[in-house]
C-alpha cells in the first residue's frame, strides 16, 4: 500500500509549478510575483492615461495599434524559443521540451515565470546605471524597428483591388498607393523606411558595447568587440544588397516594394546573388550560428552578457530573437513580395496568412542553419564579409546599373 504517496510524489514532481508549491516560503514567493504584476499593471495604467490625455482621439487608436504590435511580437518571441528547442530536438533525435503544459507549450511561460522571479545580481565594481541601460537600449531598439513594418493589407478584400489596379499601369499605381497607403497595417508608414531600418540596426552596436564595458569584465568586453566589429563588417553587405532592390522599385517605402513586386514578379528571381548574400548577412548580423563568435563558450564563456542575470538577461534574449524575426520580415519584404501570394489562384488566402507563412519558412531556416553547420572561426567570418562579399555585390551593383542605363537608352 506504499504505492499511493510514491505516485502522488512524482505527479507533484512533474508539475511544472513544482518548485513554488513545495517550497517552503510559498506565501513569499507568492506575494513577490503579485508584487511585480502589480508593478507592471499600475505603470502601464500610468503610461495609459497620460498617452490618453496628451494625443488626440486618433493617435490613441495607434497607441493600442502600437501596444498590441508590441504584445504580439513578445508573444511571438516567446514561442519562437520553444519552436527552436522542438526543430532542434527533431534534427537531433531528442524529444525536447514536452513536461510542462500540453506538448510542451507551457515552457516559455515557465521560463519567464523563472527569470522574473530570480534575483538582479550587479558586478561589484561595475557602473550598475549604464549596466541596467545597456539591455533597455537593445530592447527599445529592436521594438523601434518594428514599427515601420507593414503585415499585409487591413481589409482582406483588398486583393482584388490590388490585381484590378496593377492593370492599369506602373504610374498609376504609384500615384494611387499614395492615396490608399493606409490600407496597409503598419504603424508608421514612412517614405524611407529602409534607410530609418538601417540607422536604427546600426545603433544597435551601442547597446552591445556599452552591456561589455559597464561590466568591468574582460571576457563581457571581448565579447562586445567582437559583436561591434561583426555587425559593422556585415551591415556593409546588407547596405550593398538593399541598393540593388531600391534600384528596381525606384522607392525606399517597404509598402511600394511589395506592390511594385505584384507587378514585376519577386526580386528573388532577378536578383538571386543578392537574396543568398542577403540570407548569409543576416545570420551573422543577428550573430545566429555559424556565426555565433560574440558568445563563443570555449574562450569568451557567453560573450557580451556573461554577467547578466534576471529580467536584463531576458531582454538581451528578447532583443535577439526580436532582430531575428525583423530579418526573416525584412528578406520576405524585399525578395519574396511580402504579404503578396504571387500565384493568382492563392489570392483567396488573407495576406496577413501568406505573410506569416513566408516569415515562419525563413525562421525555421535559422533554426536548420544552427542544427546543420558548425561554427566558423572569427578570422573566416572577417574575409568572408570583406574579402568575399564586399566585391562581389560591388560588381553585381556595378552590371545591375550599367544594365538599367542601356535598357533606359534603348526605350528612349
Amino acid at each position: 500500500m506504499r504505492f499511493k504517496p510514491i505516485l502522488l510524489l512524482e505527479i507533484k514532481k512533474r508539475f511544472w509549478l513544482n518548485s513554488i508549491i513545495m517550497n517552503k516560503h510559498t506565501k513569499k514567493t507568492l506575494v513577490l510575483i503579485l508584487a511585480h504584476l502589480m508593478g507592471f499593471l499600475i505603470v502601464g495604467y500610468v503610461i495609459w492615461v497620460f498617452l490618453c490625455f496628451l494625443y488626440s482621439n486618433q493617435s490613441v487608436f495607434k497607441v493600442i495599434l502600437i501596444l498590441v504590435k508590441i504584445i504580439c511580437l513578445l508573444i511571438s518571441v516567446a514561442y519562437f524559443t520553444i519552436a527552436e528547442r522542438k526543430v532542434m530536438a527533431a534534427i537531433q533525435r531528442r524529444r525536447g521540451p514536452n513536461v510542462v503544459g500540453f506538448w510542451g507549450l507551457l515552457q516559455p511561460l515557465a521560463d519567464g515565470l523563472k527569470l522574473l522571479v530570480k534575483e538582479l545580481l550587479v558586478p561589484t565594481k561595475s557602473n550598475p546605471i549604464i549596466f541596467v541601460f545597456a539591455p533597455i537600449v537593445i530592447l527599445t531598439l529592436s521594438l523601434v524597428s518594428w514599427s515601420i513594418v507593414p503585415f499585409g493589407l487591413s481589409v482582406t478584400g483588398e486583393n482584388d483591388f490590388f490585381y484590378s489596379l496593377t492593370s492599369v499601369g506602373y504610374e498609376t499605381l504609384k500615384i494611387d498607393i499614395l492615396d490608399y497607403i493606409f490600407y496597409t497595417a503598419s504603424v508608421a508608414n514612412i517614405k524611407c523606411g529602409l534607410l530609418f531600418l538601417l540607422a536604427v540596426s546600426s545603433l544597435n552596436v551601442y547597446g552591445i558595447i556599452i552591456a561589455g564595458w559597464a561590466s568591468n569584465s574582460k571576457y563581457a568586453f571581448l565579447g562586445a568587440l567582437r559583436s561591434a566589429a561583426q555587425m559593422i563588417s556585415y551591415e556593409v553587405s546588407i547596405s550593398l544588397v538593399i541598393l540593388p532592390v531600391i534600384l528596381l522599385s525606384g522607392s525606399l517605402n517597404l509598402t511600394e516594394i511589395v506592390y511594385i513586386q505584384g507587378i514585376t514578379g519577386w526580386f528573388v528571381f532577378p536578383l538571386l546573388p543578392c537574396a543568398i548574400v542577403f540570407f548569409i548577412s543576416m545570420l551573422a548580423e543577428t550573430n545566429r550560428a555559424p556565426f555565433d563568435l560574440p558568445e563563443a563558450e570555449a574562450e569568451l564563456v557567453a560573450g557580451y552578457n556573461v554577467e547578466y542575470s534576471s529580467m536584463i538577461f531576458a531582454m538581451f534574449f528578447l532583443g535577439e530573437y526580436s532582430n531575428m524575426l525583423l530579418m526573416s520580415t525584412l528578406i520576405t519584404i524585399l525578395f519574396f513580395g511580402g504579404w503578396l501570394p504571387g500565384f493568382f489562384y492563392l489570392n483567396f488566402m488573407p495576406s496577413s496568412l501568406v505573410f506569416s507563412i513566408k516569415i515562419a519558412i525563413f525562421c525555421f531556416l535559422f533554426i536548420l542553419v544552427r542544427a546543420a553547420f558548425p561554427r566558423y572561426r572569427y578570422d573566416q567570418l572577417m574575409n568572408i564579409g570583406w574579402k568575399v562579399f564586399l566585391p562581389i555585390m560591388s560588381g553585381f551593383l556595378l552590371l545591375l546599373v550599367g544594365y538599367l542605363i542601356l535598357i533606359n537608352d534603348h526605350v528612349q
